[in-house]
């Protein structure tokens, strides 16, 4: 069982299309996942330890450094609208099976 967070810039349009295409991949993939949410940046760097997988622009990488080495999976998108780019960064992380329904 997993719980993602989606933050962009200002946790509004990005993110929630962010959102909207990882519920998309995570249907696909059958995925066992509780909570899909979204947010600023700046809510995200204090939030992001009570989540099991963060997904960000690759611009902000270096600001969940810290959050990584607490055991959240973070992972930088080039494109936070690509379906593609989010089911191939879950399929590369090995995702899709540790978290099967």
């Amino acid at each position: 069982m997993a719980t993602i967070l989606a933050a962009c810039a200002n946790g509004a349009g990005s993110s929630l299309l962010m959102k909207m295409a990882i519920e998309a991949v995570v249907g696909e993939l059958n995925m066992n996942v509780t909570q899909i949410h979204h947010c600023s940046i700046s809510e995200a760097k204090s939030t992001a330890k009570q989540y099991t997988i963060l997904f960000c622009p690759l611009n902000f990488l270096n600001m969940f450094e810290g959050v990584s080495k607490e055991g959240t999976i973070v992972i930088g998108l080039r494109n936070v609208m690509s379906k593609a780019e989010i089911k191939e960064k879950m399929l590369e992380q090995g995702l899709d099976q540790k978290y099967k329904k």
